[in-house]
């Protein structure tokens, strides 16, 4: 009662204009949480408690990570009473974007956002929590990791939704860009997600060369897929165009229409054309990249087009974009956002349905029409490649042109994962060369290292470069270079030296892809995998062995001192080799990594490096 009684007495006294004593102040507040004395004076030295100091101690958190939990209302909804996935890209964007405040200091804004798959549908009651933390800063534009699950209350269950990488731009008053400080990791999740996000940097850059290309190879001629039992829609049916007036609520703190309503615009208008099609109610299964070329401000208006592309058996595409104007007679209009949805129809048990054809309009549709077809091979290439575990990723995945950049990405990020794990154990160590493993379920992995009076230029050049591999591997007889296929990403076959349990020497196709580093204290990288190439089968002269990851990572000590380090996840086949080294009842690592340094030594002085 004591604290209603001090109540009364606050509210009268600021009534009647009376100022009130600080500690009188405080000590009303204590009262109003239910202490019923004033506070206890500090003793000298004392230290303040914090609040919670009885818990035990928790991890600590990355300063940049955001956590937002949202319970899914009737007003969030679909007409099947699940959460509509306009609402959540709203959500995820907002997270994203203040995860990317806290580190900048300073308004940022969304340049763009990768695929995004999205695994199952969230229902009316069910709560949505969404993690955001940067992963990586660059110059003036940062990557943002996003988590996404749901959790049911009654039954306590969680289950994961999605995971989408945003990119943010950090801005000034005047719209300038910003100059970002580096992120510095602290876990082993985080380490990782900081190397490989500079590979997913690279693979947005040439994500339109990739197209293209695999454009170029594909037949012009467009082939319509004949489907039992149904006739060809015509794609113009399907065409939505909406106009949407962007209004104070719909813009975000800095005055700009807020990215994530214009993906909900989009995903509206695009979920209108694919049910045109089918004439049903389509479920949304992937995004393809949003990617925002320009901002809108409020009193702009927003047209947004969509389209079937195509449809393949199960699913379809539908291109989305959206423009602004800034006055209803206005002629000229700004590409503000483009993307592409992936769509499903599921029948009463929940299967994908048989779709009806698309019959593309001539000229620009048949264009369309091509680039879905090419964008369905992508995005294959990217899930089952790229998103996969690489537990799951078979050890020689056939090569081609269009597959290149995520193989590539896969090959590179697979090393970063290795080298960023934390349970290294030092297992031998001779003179300057330390040998380390690491034993997880289904792997044992090693990495060999030393430091070399060399710079790590000149390392990188000389290591990355297999031909010249026998010069110090006494397990290498050849290397030739099969197909150079650009200027990071070699193929080699190999011959090795090691005889099989078939009495067969060894042969290897290898993916050699090299990295210089992305920023300050990046090390320089060369990453092996095995690839199945239609010009170099297995032959009976061979036994074809495979490599899944294996490769070397140069970190510059000095200007002419380097840290080299080769790491190895062993396959069975290579196995016993590996732990006779580590056992100690073979020193064939470390001579080979002797003579390693001895050859980098040796060549240091004629190589010229193009940095």
């Amino acid at each position: 009662m004591l604290s209603f009684f001090w109540l009364r007495c606050l509210l009268k006294m600021v009534k009647e204009n009376i100022v009130i004593p600080e500690d009188i102040l405080s000590f009303c507040c204590n009262g109003l949480q239910g202490s019923t004395s004033p506070p206890r004076a500090q003793e000298p030295g004392e230290l303040e408690e914090a609040p919670g100091a009885m818990a035990s101690p928790s991890p600590p958190r990355n300063p940049t990570e955001v956590q937002m939990s949202q319970l899914v209302l009737p007003c969030h909804t679909n007409h099947r009473n699940e959460l509509s996935t306009g609402q959540l890209l709203k959500w995820i964007d907002t997270a994203a974007c203040l995860s990317a405040e806290r580190h900048a200091g300073c308004p940022c804004v969304t340049a763009s956002m990768d695929d995004i798959y999205f695994e199952h549908t969230i229902s009316v009651g069910q709560v949505v929590n969404i993690k955001a933390k940067v992963n990586r800063a660059f110059n003036s534009s940062m990557e943002v990791g996003i988590q996404v699950s749901y959790e049911d209350l009654c039954s306590g269950k969680h289950c994961s939704i999605c995971k989408a990488y945003a990119t943010f731009v950090a801005q000034d008053p005047s719209g300038g860009k910003v100059k970002l400080k580096l992120l510095t990791p602290q876990t082993e999740e985080e380490k990782i997600e900081h190397s490989i996000a500079a590979e997913r940097r690279r693979m947005r850059l040439v994500h339109k060369d990739t197209l293209k290309d695999l454009l170029t190879r594909s037949p012009r001629e467009t082939e319509l897929e004949t489907r039992d039992g149904s006739a060809a829609v015509p794609a113009e049916k399907t065409r939505v165009e909406s106009v949407e007036l962007v209004l104070p609520p719909h813009a975000n703190h800095q005055g700009n229409t807020f990215g994530g309503q214009i993906m909900a615009w989009m995903e509206n208008v695009a979920t209108i054309a694919a049910s045109r099609l089918c004439h049903a109610h389509p479920t949304l299964r992937a995004i393809e990249m949003f990617h925002f070329r320009g901002p809108s401000q409020v009193g702009d208006r927003l047209v947004l087009k969509a389209i079937v592309n195509n449809a393949f058996k199960n699913s379809m595409e539908v291109g989305v974009c959206a423009e602004a104007y800034g006055q209803e007679m206005s002629v000229s209009r700004r590409h503000i956002n483009s993307a592409f949805m992936t769509f499903e129809v599921l029948d009463l048990e929940g299967r994908p349905r048989t779709l009806p054809m698309v019959a593309p309009e001539p000229g620009d549709g048949e264009r369309r029409y091509r680039e879905a077809s090419a964008r369905k091979k992508i995005r294959l290439d990217r899930k089952y490649v790229v998103s996969c575990k690489q537990t799951e990723v078979p050890l020689s995945v056939p090569w081609d042109q269009s597959n290149k950049v995520y193989l590539s990405y896969n090959n590179v990020s697979a090393l970063k994962m290795l080298v960023a794990k934390a349970n290294w154990a030092l297992a031998r160590e001779k003179e300057k060369v330390r040998m380390y493993t690491l034993e997880e379920d289904k792997f044992l992995s090693f990495r060999i290292e030393m430091s070399v009076c060399i710079a790590a230029g000149q390392a990188f050049s000389l290591l990355s470069d297999l031909r010249r591999r026998h010069e110090w591997d006494s397990h290498y007889a050849s290397a030739e270079l099969v197909q150079q296929v650009d200027n990071d990403d070699m193929i080699y076959h190999v011959v090795s030296q090691t005889l099989s349990c078939e009495n067969k020497p060894q042969d290897f196709v290898i993916l050699a892809s090299r990295r210089k580093p992305c920023s300050k204290g990046d090390p320089y990288v060369v990453a092996f995998r095995s690839v199945t190439l239609p010009t170099h089968p297995a032959s009976a002269g061979f036994t074809r062995g495979e490599t899944l990851c294996s490769g070397f990572c140069i970190w510059p000590e000095s200007e002419e001192i380097s840290k080299v380090a080769y790491y190895n996840q062993a396959t069975p086949g290579y196995l016993n080799y590996v732990t006779t080294n580590v056992a100690g009842l073979s020193s064939n690592f470390c001579a080979t990594f002797e003579a390693c340094e001895k050859f980098l030594l040796k060549n240091k002085e004629h190589l010229i490096v193009q940095l």
